[in-house]
């Protein structure tokens, strides 16, 4: 058997698939146990939770993977994420699935309308949405308009989000995907995005909206590693 060949039959394994999921999950939540993390920023996005009002959750694909630790929701609070379908998605779903997400995993050959009309389902009954902005394959920090669009269909307040830790250990993949590592300091950081959205928007304002909204959450993710004195890595702006 070829090495490719092996390698496509391991990661289609879901015994293998299952324990691996696992696994990155129980490091994460060890990580964020075994850390000081202090949260600021949180409070509105965290009561409109608490009341069972569901708001749109941004953050860069990069920080994703502790999406989970930085709502402080309580019990039966639903949050559901949108992840690729393809392997490495399903991977990353099943992982946040594990922390206690729910998943929409989205495909290439899904209609739009169709997993619209799923996200509006969650909403309605009460399930916040967590969205990375520049996933599932970047450029990196670069966002999509998909955020602009859930915010026009439903109405849900949107809330830029971001963590940072001192020390992290960063995957080889296009954004250098970021693991929290265990016994260190960190912040979870949140910021209302208070643009209106218009029901029927031109072009030309969903692009003003989706630049707006890249500039926030590029803020707020800057702001988080300046919290911790860590230099500046945002690759679409100067340093």
């Amino acid at each position: 058997m070829s090495l490719k060949k092996l390698r496509k039959k391991i990661a289609n394994n879901p015994r293998l698939n299952h324990f691996v999921e696992g696994l990155f999950a129980r490091y994460v939540r060890f990580a964020f146990r075994t850390s000081r993390f202090e949260r600021t920023g949180c409070e509105d996005m965290d009561a409109c939770v608490a009341r069972g009002e569901p708001v749109i959750f941004v953050v860069w694909h990069q920080r994703l993977i502790m999406a989970p630790f930085m709502f402080n929701a309580p019990p039966g609070a639903r949050i559901c994420a949108l992840t690729s379908a393809a392997r490495a998605g399903r991977l990353a779903g099943q992982i946040l699935v594990n922390l206690g997400w729910e998943t929409i995993p989205m495909s290439s050959h899904q209609r739009h309308i169709t997993l619209s009309r799923e996200v509006l389902k969650r909403i309605k009954q009460g399930c916040s949405i967590g969205i990375a902005a520049d996933g599932p394959r970047g450029p990196a920090r670069v966002s999509s308009t998909v955020p602009i669009v859930w915010a026009r269909t439903s109405g849900a307040r949107v809330f830029t989000v971001a963590f940072a830790q001192k020390r992290v250990f960063r995957f080889p993949t296009w954004d250098k995907q970021m693991l929290p590592m265990p016994f260190s300091r960190g912040v979870i950081t949140c910021q209302e995005w208070t643009d209106a959205v218009p029901r029927k928007p031109s072009g030309e304002q969903v692009e003003e909206l989706r630049l707006s909204l890249q500039s926030a959450l590029d803020h707020i993710t800057d702001a988080a590693d300046a919290a911790l004195g860590k230099p500046h890595e945002n690759p679409n702006t100067p340093a």
